[in-house]
């Protein structure tokens, strides 16, 4: 019993001092401002109302996008199906920073295909006005969370016998019967499920909006950020915040009742598999719509590394002049403080500052998910119940936990230790659900028997326990270095100035007039992207055991 409730202790006082003692200040801080202050009120709700529209508005056009390609990629062998499944899964894992630089870098002002336009037309002003509108957020929101409603939509598909359709219609049940009576209804679980997630996804979204939007729009999460740093209301920001959680914590308990408080497996190989080749009156409906998926899912990114190499100036008349050419100046400018000012950082700087915070949440994330993972593995009923205040910190936002930091700890906060806290605090339940399942696997009479035959408990850990748990450890640790890497809500709310991260470095470029500014903001969303492009490609190689999608 001692030793479990030591194992217990440090999670639970790092998420008491870091989480909950916050969390609770932005509700007291709420309460002395008497929560009926009309001014107030009227905000919340003006900015609630927008949430929630944006929110099922891309959630729509992500389902519309996500359940036909589901069919597709389940359905149909097709040369290039590989590469589209491939391609679909991978902005999920993205930053949102480098998502929104991406549909910034193909359709904002100074855009590629503005650019070309400009130039094949002979026009002076871009043609394309995306950028600042609700189309633009929707858009972003359809490429980055269609991955969930693919992988869901896709596992349950795969998961129907194939003999199914052919029973039905001996049955005489028709093509549209058949979808009505027998296929929607096996699929509603996984169609609402992943319905409940993009739209918590993009009812939370931040830095989407806050990019994309122009400053034209506000969710609740852009607004808490405005009304801690530019327009400074505290009440309102942490009124904002209680509203949010509250939402989040109907959103994700609606979830549970939907998938029944499971999680959804990944397909296996021979689900993978399955489909038949398109017939000659399909075949070109399947070229056209994979080949469309992989512009969508692929463009966006591609066109970072191509725009970071691109110059754009504009004349004396704010006139794009698109014939530039090509350069490596924006990397090199990456390293260089050209006005010798005090107050600049290098942007090179910031990413040795997103390293080291990184290397600092991977290894304070291992050492408090450890602990919980044993201690969660094999526990009473009673323990189990505290995986709950485990896992609260998912319903919480980054910006809520930036704001409940500096509400706490206020001039505390001068410390740039309290970034790998905060990445922290966002990371560690997924680290402790990638654990735990490899903790549980670890045979019990393996560690009797290493220790009858006379080893001791190192002996047995590092024989018996880390050939077993190694693996997910890894997959942990670059999990963790990803999500660090990539987090930007909490980061800009409590960064230094002088030690910026490199999503904040990427939205400061990006905030500031000039193609110098805009095309560093290319160079770093284009590193940003490239390594978080391999740790997800170092967590494909691990192939854990019995992965689950988390």
């Amino acid at each position: 019993m001692l030793t479990r409730l030591a194992l217990w202790l440090l999670p639970l006082s790092f998420l008491a001092a870091f989480f909950y003692v916050p969390l609770l200040r932005v509700f007291s801080e709420v309460l002395d401002a008497r929560l009926a202050a009309p001014e107030n009120l009227r905000i919340a709700f003006d900015v609630l109302g927008f949430t929630v529209w944006q929110a099922s508005l891309s959630t729509l056009f992500t389902l519309a996008l996500g359940i036909p390609t589901a069919f597709l990629l389940t359905r149909y062998r097709f040369p290039g199906r590989a590469l589209v499944r491939t391609v679909t899964a991978v902005p999920f894992m993205l930053p949102t920073v480098v998502v929104a630089a991406g549909f910034n870098a193909l359709l904002g002002p100074h855009g590629l295909l503005n650019l070309i336009l400009m130039r094949g037309l002979g026009l002076e002003t871009p043609p394309i006005k995306l950028a600042g509108t609700l189309g633009a957020i929707i858009l972003a929101h359809v490429f980055y969370n269609s991955t969930i409603v693919i992988r869901m939509v896709s596992t349950a598909l795969g998961s129907l016998s194939p003999r199914l359709e052919p029973a039905a219609r001996s049955l005489g049940a028709d093509g549209p019967r058949f979808w009505s009576s027998v296929l929607l209804p096996m699929l509603r679980p996984a169609v609402l499920g992943s319905a409940l997630l993009v739209f918590l996804f993009d009812f939370t979204s931040f830095g989407v909006v806050l990019l994309l939007g122009a400053g034209n729009f506000s969710t609740l999460e852009v607004e808490i950020f405005v009304r801690v740093l530019r327009l400074p209301n505290l009440p309102l920001a942490a009124l904002l915040s209680l509203i949010q959680l509250l939402f989040t914590l109907l959103i994700l308990w609606l979830y549970a009742r939907v998938s029944g408080g499971g999680v959804q497996s990944a397909p296996s190989t021979d689900e993978a598999d399955r489909g038949r080749s398109p017939g000659s009156s399909r075949r070109l409906v399947v070229s056209v719509a994979s080949g469309f998926l992989l512009f969508f899912f692929l463009a966006p990114l591609l066109v970072l590394p191509v725009r970071s190499v691109w110059r754009v100036e504009a004349d004396r008349g704010q006139r794009l002049d698109v014939q530039a050419g090509l350069t490596v100046d924006y990397y090199r400018e990456l390293f260089v403080n050209r006005f010798a000012s005090a107050f600049y950082v290098p942007p090179i700087r910031a990413a040795a500052n997103s390293l080291v915070y990184a290397a600092a949440t991977v290894g304070l994330s291992l050492l408090l998910g450890w602990p919980a993972a044993w201690a969660l593995a094999g526990s009473s009923n009673v323990e189990r119940s505290v995986n709950s205040l485990l896992m609260l910190p998912l319903g919480a936002s980054a910006v809520t936990l930036g704001l409940g930091l500096i509400l706490t700890y206020g001039r505390g906060l001068s410390s740039p230790a309290f970034v790998p806290l905060a990445h922290t605090l966002v990371a560690l339940p997924f680290v402790i659900r990638i654990l735990q399942p490899a903790v549980e696997s670890i045979p019990r009479r393996l560690r009797q028997a290493a220790a009858a035959l006379g080893a001791s408990p190192l002996r047995v850990w590092a024989t018996v326990d880390w050939p077993i748990v190694g693996r997910s450890t890894v997959a942990a640790a670059v999990f963790t270095l990803t999500i660090s890497l990539g987090e930007f809500g909490a980061a800009l709310l409590i960064t230094r100035p002088e030690y910026p991260t490199i999503p904040v470095a990427i939205y400061r470029f990006l905030s500031q007039p000039g193609g110098a500014n805009y095309g560093q903001a290319m160079a770093m969303a284009t590193i940003l992207m490239v390594l978080t492009g391999l740790c997800v490609f170092s967590l494909d190689q691990l192939r854990l055991p019995g992965r689950q999608e988390i």
